[in-house]
């Protein structure tokens, strides 16, 4: 089960713009030259943070989603401001948990789903205590333990 380990606001300060390289990086043999492509900075705040005051980042615990990319210990771009839509992966708050899962819509039935193989939906009903929290946006990751 993927569940919210920890929330933090986002919050923009001083821009940290870093050179950006622009071309396709190959998986095999490198490619000479390639410093003549970097061409322009690249400030990740302001690509990954589009409501500052509605943008939190989340670090998860858990592995149902990690078909999607999403590992325990990741840190997810969340926007409190974006409405969920059928097939959105959501902070869902549910029973006083907050977990990560893709929202699903059937007809006038709702879901929330785990990737595949990873357990068992869970059927929204007018009983349940259920809220999206925020949509995902985004997800990073370090590559060093994998």
């Amino acid at each position: 089960m993927l569940k919210v380990a920890s929330i933090h606001p986002a919050h923009r300060g001083e821009a940290l713009e870093l050179p950006i390289f622009h071309g396709s990086v190959r998986a095999g043999f490198p490619t000479p030259a390639a410093d003549d492509h970097f061409e322009t900075k690249l400030d990740l705040n302001a690509m990954l943070v589009k409501q500052p005051s509605a943008t939190f980042f989340v670090r998860v615990e858990g592995d149902a989603m990690h078909d999607v990319g999403m590992w325990s210990g990741d840190l997810l771009v969340v926007d409190r401001s974006l409405t969920a839509t059928d097939r959105s992966i959501v902070i869902a708050a549910l029973d006083g948990d907050l977990l990560v899962r893709r929202l699903r819509r059937v007809g006038k039935r709702t879901f929330l789903e785990p990737e595949p193989n990873e357990g068992e939906a869970i059927e929204i009903t007018e009983e349940t205590n259920f809220e999206v929290w925020g949509v995902v946006t985004y997800v990073i990751h370090s590559l060093e333990n994998r």
